[in-house]
């Protein structure tokens, strides 16, 4: 098992419009776990999400216009990438993921027994646990990926995520748009990675309203299933494509 010591570790919080919430997420972070380091995606932020970054002088980035959670984690991976960290870490700007529970997150990596990790709340039920409606829809899409993979997730729209090394390469690549997190455990299947759940505690937002509406919610299962199924049926057909190529070449 590799030391904390020895690897680097970025936590990536995307941000849009958390004046109420990001103060309080990245002094409790930068107090509680000083040995990780951070980065701020600001997604295009109309309040003053921006220059709480600027006055607080927190480590962030800043995109001009509004990419949506996917382009805001994947300029993460991107960062991430670029200065060589060994596991990245989503976690919301929100308030709704506990950092007590990194350890947990990292010691699969770290152990090399996952290379991807998804904080769940169904594992143990405990902590916020998410409307019944949404429930619901989770569970659809649980059984959708299962179905398209068969790997079974419980959260599969938990925002509460770690990556190793290779994944943080394959999703600065590649990484879903609009409502990802589903779509991007179908990538992680379809890439070979070991996906794993540990359970976790989550809270409800401190501050601030979540963007996803009633409509939105029907909006997102509706784009969400199709993307896993166009994702699914996507890499069926590179690998199908490969093996002719394969037996050309030998």
């Amino acid at each position: 098992m590799q030391s904390e010591k020895k690897i680097k570790v970025l936590i990536i919080i995307p941000a849009y419009n958390e004046s109420e919430n990001i103060e309080q997420v990245i002094d409790h972070l930068i107090s509680q776990a000083p040995q990780y380091d951070y980065l701020i995606v600001n997604d295009g932020s109309t309040d003053s999400t921006l220059n709480i970054c600027e006055k607080k002088a927190y480590r962030y980035i800043n995109l001009p216009i509004n990419l949506g959670i996917g382009g805001a984690v994947q300029a993460g991976y991107v960062y991430a990438a670029k200065y060589n960290y060994d596991i990245a870490i989503q976690m919301d700007g929100d308030g709704q993921h506990d950092i007590a529970y990194l350890a947990d997150m990292l010691k699969p990596l770290m152990d090399g027994t996952a290379d991807v990790v998804i904080g769940s709340r169904f594992i143990k039920k405990e902590g916020f646990q998410s409307s019944k409606t949404r429930r619901i829809g989770i569970s659809i899409l649980s059984f959708l990926i299962q179905l398209t993979t068969g790997r079974k997730i419980i959260d599969v729209t938990s925002g509460y995520r770690a990556v190793n090394k290779r994944f943080i390469g394959i999703y600065a690549k590649d990484y879903p748009t609009d409502y990802p997190e589903p779509e991007a455990i179908v990538t992680a299947v379809m890439h070979r990675g070991r996906v794993m759940e540990v359970p976790v505690q989550m809270r409800a937002r401190e501050g601030g309203k979540s963007s996803i509406t009633f409509r939105k919610s029907i909006y997102y299962m509706i784009k969400v299933t199709l993307a896993i199924l166009v994702c699914r049926l996507s890499y069926g057909f590179r690998r199908a494509k490969a093996v002719p190529e394969r037996a050309e070449r030998s």
